[in-house]
């Protein structure tokens, strides 16, 4: 008994011990959408374009895909504040990270959270109401209202 105690002990401490995340520094290419961007990366040539899908947001869909032009309008203006970001990243010499990097529920595309050195992008664009916190589930929010 003492032998399975010391042994959950001791599991329980080395599980709890969290591992450092991957980070990767790849090329952003192009700017999609508020949520999603184009990357080069040392993997893949740049003809592949590998899109990443920005981990916890969802922004307004824009063009053809909007509900209405008050949700095209904020979809426009969250893809423009990305590519500002992006932009304002690469004149400053500032390091874009992407972690916690997985397949996206269609496969076709990998979801990551984006940094800025040390700044969120997804909680940027959540304050600023350009996007709503989103994990895969049911989209629920109503941009036209």
């Amino acid at each position: 008994m003492i032998i399975f105690i010391l042994f959950f002990l001791f599991t329980g401490t080395v599980n709890a011990q969290a591992e450092e995340p991957k980070i990767y520094n790849w090329e952003v290419l192009r700017v999609i959408d508020g949520d999603t961007i184009q990357i080069a990366n040392e993997f893949l040539p740049k003809e592949l374009n590998l899109s990443v899908r920005m981990k916890g947001v969802d922004t307004p869909e824009k063009g053809g895909r909007a509900k209405c032009q008050k949700e095209n309008i904020l979809a426009q203006k969250a893809t423009i504040f990305i590519k500002n970001a992006f932009e304002n990243a690469k004149k400053n010499n500032q390091k874009i990270n992407f972690s916690e990097i997985k397949w996206d529920k269609y496969g076709g595309r990998i979801v990551a959270k984006i940094m800025i050195e040390k700044n969120d992008l997804g909680d940027d664009l959540i304050k600023k109401g350009l996007a709503v916190a989103y994990f895969g589930d049911k989209k629920t929010k109503n941009w036209c209202e």
